[in-house]
């Protein structure tokens, strides 16, 4: 099963379901597709739309994914990547009107620069991103915030 997330921003995101549904009626993907689509009204006979799931369903979703498409918001990529799952990141992007600003990009390319994850480019295939994924092997990914948390005591305990 492939997992697709487009979270809870309210702004839609039909590019990204057009180019997956696109792949499965290719028959490029072959095997279920599941997505939380959130507010991103769509209707497809061939992907299992999913606007909102609980957190405990959402945790089973992604275990049981192959591998994660999502739009680039920091709480998805980075729960696909503690849970070792090969991820694939789409900005949303503000000239389509699917966010308010292309602050995604940027998050994209930390990630895509550090070797945790793939992306899905405005106008690439993402059927030829997906054929990378059997070769890529991912940098795991170790979070700084305990790091970051002691900075910030030291910071106020010194203060």
């Amino acid at each position: 099963m492939i997992l697709v997330l487009l979270g809870t921003h309210e702004l839609p995101f039909t590019r990204l379901l057009k180019e997956v549904e696109r792949l499965k009626v290719n028959g490029t993907i072959d095997e279920e597709i599941i997505v939380q689509n959130g507010h991103t009204k769509y209707e497809s006979d061939v992907l299992t739309l999913k606007p909102f799931v609980s957190f405990e369903e959402m945790d089973q979703l992604y275990n049981q994914a192959r591998f994660v498409i999502t739009h680039a918001g920091t709480g998805s990529v980075i729960t696909g990547l503690k849970k070792g799952k090969k991820v694939i990141a789409a900005a949303r992007l503000e000239k389509y009107g699917e966010h308010n600003d292309d602050h995604q990009i940027e998050l994209v390319s930390v990630f895509v620069e550090q070797g945790h994850i793939l992306s899905w480019e405005d106008g690439e295939d993402l059927g030829n991103v997906i054929q990378q994924l059997e070769t890529f092997e991912p940098i795991p990914f170790h979070s700084e915030k305990e790091k970051l948390l002691g900075l910030l005591r030291d910071f106020i305990e010194k203060a």
